[in-house]
């Protein structure tokens, strides 16, 4: 790269919001310009991970003569270089900027970069601005309408990792260019580590690279440098693997992996990597083993960062672990083979699963992510978490997950997400914002076969329509309580199974006459029967029984809602997007009998 001057700027290839900005301030484009992003990350140059203020002064604009920093820890426009004058003391932030007005009229190539710019022209209405920020605002419109910073060669910068920080004016401001600063790619992933970790095998290097999509540069080299500023040395860390492994098979190997994504943890820490939950099993693939660690620790770096806003599903079971509900299965296993082959244009932007509590929504859609390899992050409810935090929270975990392609993001209780809500009118309008922003990103075409959003929810009449539509939640899968014995056989057989556990002998005929007191129950009420039989055959030491089943069923007490079930149930089939998704009881009824009914049970149950 060169530098916005053409002189060189060292060996490493730019980043491109770097040349960007050099191309469309050498073009004439603007003056001023809003760097916004990934700014609180570092930057890989030369061997050295620089702070990103510190890449744009010492790399990208290095060559201007005179370089500035404002911002308000500093109390006023302080030198960058050895080459800049100081400036006459001013009063006020907005003093010193009048000052360097008055030098910019008789100087040539002066920078000007505001590192925290939201800090100095807030997101707020003008009004509500003191004099001091309206006078910065007012000479930032100036600067970037006026032609003083393109004839005298000036540049300004400012920097913030959201644009909903800063005055909507300056967004709105032709003459003001905004550059976003993403997240980095797998070919700057790649580069960082190399730099950070050079005695990494290539092909570890890369795998890392590959499986670190969605954390900051600064953020990888926490996992793989070779020489931590703090904590154990690769060598310590490699001995400790050693130990902790013991006789293991390819214990050197798996040492070796360990040693180079473990950088920055303690003694204790790097045990539980190793020992803990996400310890390898018998026979499985070193490299496995460490990429297994590499994700631990992306999500414990994400939803740290993300401020608790997120959560990371690990879904243990596929679709074959779901009982009954086969036709649902086989929907589900058409969109996973489509999201398999990566043909972006076939597959599905959104999924609406919809359906009474209790029918097992969520631990479908988690097999259904399993079966389609798919990683999911859920996005925690916008009333109780979103409201209050800002907007750029939002932006930046909407940025992790488009890095993090293909994923799946997954918003639980849709209707309390998006529905009208307590406080939806008094929070100065911030979950309108939230909630808009997020339609935007589910219908953005670039995320198709990218981002599959999926919504689940009970109550889908109260979500807007326009949530609904295609081009948003494409696929509409009802779910429904199971009509059949045989479907609460199959149902009760695969939760057993998934306790360790199996149907006891005696034959389908008997089971089925045991089960029958079940008509009616959800698949949750057929789960809490189930548990509560292993937990009576486990006391009296025993394996599990028809008898146990049936003292099961004799004590268990469903929970009596019918009407609300009835009702989330006819609102599952006018949801649904196709016939065939219906249970015989249902596939019948005409659309306005459907609305009909609905209407009748939401008069009685009013």
């Amino acid at each position: 790269m060169t530098t916005l001057n053409g002189t060189p700027a060292g060996n490493t290839p730019p980043p491109v919001w770097a040349e960007e900005l050099k191309r469309r301030y050498l073009a004439g484009q603007a003056g001023v310009f809003l760097v916004h992003g990934n700014v609180h990350d570092g930057v890989a140059h030369d061997g050295k991970l620089l702070p990103f203020v510190d890449y744009l002064h010492d790399v990208v604009l290095a060559a201007k003569p005179q370089r500035y920093e404002l911002a308000l820890r500093h109390a006023d426009v302080r030198r960058r270089d050895a080459q800049a004058k100081p400036l006459e003391d001013g009063e006020s932030l907005l003093q010193d900027l009048v000052h360097l007005e008055t030098r910019m009229r008789v100087a040539e190539g002066i920078a000007l970069v505001l590192p925290h710019a939201g800090d100095l022209v807030p997101n707020a209405e003008t009004t509500f601005l003191s004099t001091e920020e309206r006078g910065l605002l007012e000479i930032l419109h100036d600067w970037s309408l006026g032609g003083l910073l393109l004839q005298r060669n000036h540049i300004v910068v400012l920097v913030c990792a959201s644009l909903s920080e800063l005055h909507p004016s300056l967004n709105s401001n032709p003459r003001i260019a905004a550059i976003e600063v993403p997240l980095p790619d797998e070919a700057a992933r790649a580069q960082l580590i190399a730099q950070s970790a050079p005695h990494m095998p290539a092909a570890q290097r890369a795998l890392i690279a590959q499986h670190t999509a969605g954390l900051r540069l600064l953020e990888i080299d926490g996992i793989v440098a070779e020489q931590p500023a703090a904590g154990l040395s690769e060598t310590e860390r490699k001995a400790l693997a050693l130990q902790l492994l013991g006789d293991a098979p390819d214990a050197a190997q798996r040492a070796e992996m360990y040693a180079g994504v473990t950088a920055g943890k303690t003694r204790e820490e790097i045990a539980f990597l190793i020992l803990g939950e996400s310890a390898p099993a018998q026979g499985e693939d070193p490299t496995a083993a460490m990429l297994g660690i590499i994700g631990t620790r992306k999500r414990e770096i994400i939803q740290r960062s993300c401020g608790d806003l997120i959560e990371f599903l690990d879904p243990k079971h596929g679709l074959e672990a779901v009982g009954g509900y086969a036709q649902i299965k086989a929907e589900l296993m058409k969109i996973a083979a489509t999201i398999k082959t990566g043909d972006r244009k076939l597959a599905p932007m959104g999924l609406l699963a919809v359906g009474p509590m209790g029918v097992g929504k969520t631990f479908v859609i988690k097999a259904f992510l399993k079966e389609a390899g798919l990683p999911g992050v859920v996005l925690k409810n916008f009333r109780s978490k979103w409201v209050g935090s800002t907007e750029s929270n939002l932006e930046r975990v909407l940025k992790i997950v488009r890095a993090m392609s293909p994923i799946a993001l997954v918003i639980d209780e849709g209707d309390r997400s998006f529905g009208s809500g307590e406080g939806a009118e008094t929070d100065g309008g911030t979950s309108s914002r939230v909630i808009a922003r997020i339609k935007d990103f589910m219908s953005d075409p670039e995320n198709r076969g990218h981002v599959l959003t999926i919504l689940m929810t009970n109550r889908p009449d109260k979500l807007d329509v326009d949530i609904k539509r295609p081009g948003r939640l494409d696929r509409k899968i009802p779910f429904f309580y199971v009509d059949s014995a045989e479907d609460r056989l199959h149902i009760v057989g695969a939760i057993l199974g998934r306790n360790g556990a199996a149907l006891p002998d005696g034959g389908d005929a008997e089971l089925l006459r045991a089960l029958d007191p079940l008509a009616g129950y959800s698949n949750a009420d057929l789960e809490a029967v189930a548990l509560l039989a292993l937990d009576i055959a486990r006391s009296e030491g025993a394996a599990l029984s028809v008898n146990h089943l049936q003292q099961a069923i004799a004590d268990f007490i469903p929970p009596q809602h019918s009407d609300t079930i009835q009702l989330m149930e006819l609102l599952a089939v006018q949801e649904s997007s196709r016939r065939s998704l219906l249970p015989e009881r249902f596939a019948k009824l005409a659309p306005a009998e459907v609305s009909e009914l609905i209407g009748a049970l939401k008069r009685r149950i009013r």
